[in-house]
């Protein structure tokens, strides 16, 4: 499966106790995709399939009546969540998203999902715009919980006054439901299915919710839908050592001074000599520090390096477990 690199931005923050020999540094771990695409998938055809067929317009309109949907919008936004599809992934590592020139295709209109495309079909869309898979958005439905807000107003005031309420409520939550099919036309598999609902709160300034509250919701579905093939990010502490002890503390303090104001370069080059020297008390404290340097600036692989040295050369015992956080991360980074 294809594994997406990772670049991020490191947030730093470093405790300012002076009482304690060690150091934390916060920064930004990757959490796995929740899913992947298939292996060398470059590029990436999306097509709607979400549409009612003509002879179905009738009984579309009706449905948008009783649920609140404006007429003929779920045509309009079903292209909007496309359009977060490609917002939300487009040339991320390499990946681009193609729109082909019959981007709409007919499908049961409604939340029925539709039996999977012919591959012959994919095939063909594939080969017309060069794409290695392609995502189809299968169905696309849209419903507002205004009217349901608005009669239960109307229920309560009923039973409490005996006459019909003219209040309108404040806010409406706009809801969107999507299923999503990913197809592979080289090993002629499905490689996700995705069942997703998605939501946003839109404030009221009339009877009716904003005009561009249903493709805005549309849209942060796509966005969230795609972006579950990208890593996401948590808060995690790494600890270091800040106070040395022999005759080397001086350089091994200024270091530490060094990455407290985010120059972790040149604390590198504080700790580098020490480091390197395996007749220095500090040399097992510094290895460690380097390493947890490395991470900060994005280099896992040299972190790993570092970390294992520290404990390999120099028994320092908060390097054992430290390079195996690291293996844990090269594994979710490859």
């Amino acid at each position: 499966m294809k594994k997406v690199n990772l670049l991020f931005w490191v947030i730093v923050s470093l405790t300012l106790s002076s009482c304690s020999r060690y150091g934390y540094v916060h920064l930004n771990y990757p959490q796995a995709p929740a899913a992947y695409l298939p292996e060398g998938v470059d590029d990436l055809a999306v097509v709607n399939r979400s549409l009612t067929p003509k002879e179905n317009q009738q009984t579309k309109v009706i449905e948008s009546i009783m649920t609140g949907e404006v007429a003929g919008s779920d045509r309009l936004a079903s292209d909007e969540a496309i359009k977060g599809v490609y917002d939300g992934i487009h040339a991320a590592d390499g990946v681009h998203i193609l729109i082909p020139k019959n981007l709409r295709l007919d499908g049961t209109g409604t939340r029925e999902t539709p039996a999977p495309l012919g591959w012959e079909h994919v095939v063909a869309i594939c080969d017309s715009t060069g794409a290695d898979a392609l995502l189809v958005l299968e169905t696309f439905d849209s419903n507002s919980d205004l009217l349901l807000q608005t009669a239960a107003g109307q229920i309560g005031s009923i039973l409490t006054t005996g006459k019909p309420g003219i209040r309108v409520p404040r806010r409406a939550r706009v809801d969107v439901r999507c299923y999503w099919r990913l197809y592979d036309p080289r090993t002629k598999t499905i490689a996700d299915q995705f069942q997703q609902s998605h939501y946003l709160s839109f404030n009221l300034l009339s009877p009716i919710p904003p005009f561009q509250a249903l493709s805005e919701t549309a849209y942060a579905a796509g966005h969230e839908y795609i972006r579950r093939f990208l890593p996401s990010y948590y808060s995690v502490r790494r600890e270091l050592y800040k106070k040395g002890k022999g005759r080397d503390k001086h350089q091994f303090n200024t270091g530490w001074r060094r990455s407290e104001v985010a120059n972790w370069e040149g604390a590198i080059d504080a700790w580098m000599p020490l480091a390197s020297n395996p007749t220095s008390q500090l040399a097992g404290q510094a290895a460690l520090n380097i390493a947890v340097a490395h991470e900060v600036l994005g280099d896992t692989d040299r972190a790993l390096e570092w970390a294992q040295r520290a404990y390999e050369d120099y028994g320092d015992k908060l390097a054992r477990d430290y390079a195996k956080t690291l293996l844990r991360r090269k594994n979710i980074e490859r």
